[in-house]
């Protein structure tokens, strides 16, 4: 794909959605943090359903540190690997307290250093919580990557790695999420919507789906 194509397929997702940001319903970086690390393995519509309970009871790190693990888990235990998960948090919720005065560190070694957190969570919160152009690559931004031909790699470190060389500059803030929502809920896994996506037209994906005919 060459630079002009990759710029109007930026073009048109801003154009569609001027301002994108993650559907995790969050106020602080904090709850941002805790999270993104619950939704691993898991589905943003899982996490909100448990946050919506736990971060009007605790929604800072010495106020879910002070839960412990067993307390954690009632909230959060419809998500996938909630043990594990309590685990992570209630540690992370001490170093925070511990070692960075209960504020989310700001650097990617910092928080990568936290129990649960991997480049990918550090990604995410970097760049929704405090405005750095990272992009935090998913399962979705992988496929669509890859299928439509904007930054085909192996793995997902070499698929990042071309997104921040190839998006330009102007997208790049942004690309995250625009990719995560187009992968979500058009350029899907199984049978993506082309009849109905706004880049079908740039896109290198060989075997388009038609539209479906009625009745189907």
């Amino acid at each position: 794909m060459n630079a002009e194509k990759r710029r109007e397929i930026f073009t048109r997702l801003r154009a569609a959605l001027p301002h994108p940001t993650t559907e995790l319903e969050y106020t602080t970086p904090f709850e941002l943090l805790i999270s993104v690390v619950l939704s691993a393995q898991a589905t943003d519509v899982s996490v909100n359903k448990a946050t919506r309970k736990l971060y009007p009871v605790a929604n800072t790190p010495a106020q879910i540190y002070a839960l412990g693990v067993d307390g954690l888990i009632p909230y959060i235990q419809t998500i996938g690997l909630y043990r594990t998960k309590a685990k992570n948090v209630i540690e992370t919720c001490r170093m925070l307290v511990a070692l960075h005065d209960s504020q989310v560190p700001r650097t990617r070694e910092q928080l990568e250093a936290l129990p649960g957190v991997g480049r990918k969570t550090a990604n995410v919160v970097l760049n929704t919580a405090f405005g750095v152009p990272t992009i935090a690559v998913d399962t979705h931004i992988f496929r669509v990557s890859n299928r439509t031909g904007i930054a085909p790699g192996k793995d997902v470190d070499a698929v990042e790695h071309k997104l921040m060389k190839l998006v330009p500059a102007e997208f790049l803030l942004d690309a995250h999420h625009w990719l995560i929502l187009h992968g979500r809920y058009t350029c899907i896994a199984r049978k993506p919507l082309c009849w109905n996506c706004s880049i079908a037209d740039l896109c290198d994906f060989k075997a388009k789906t038609p539209l479906p005919e009625k009745g189907i």
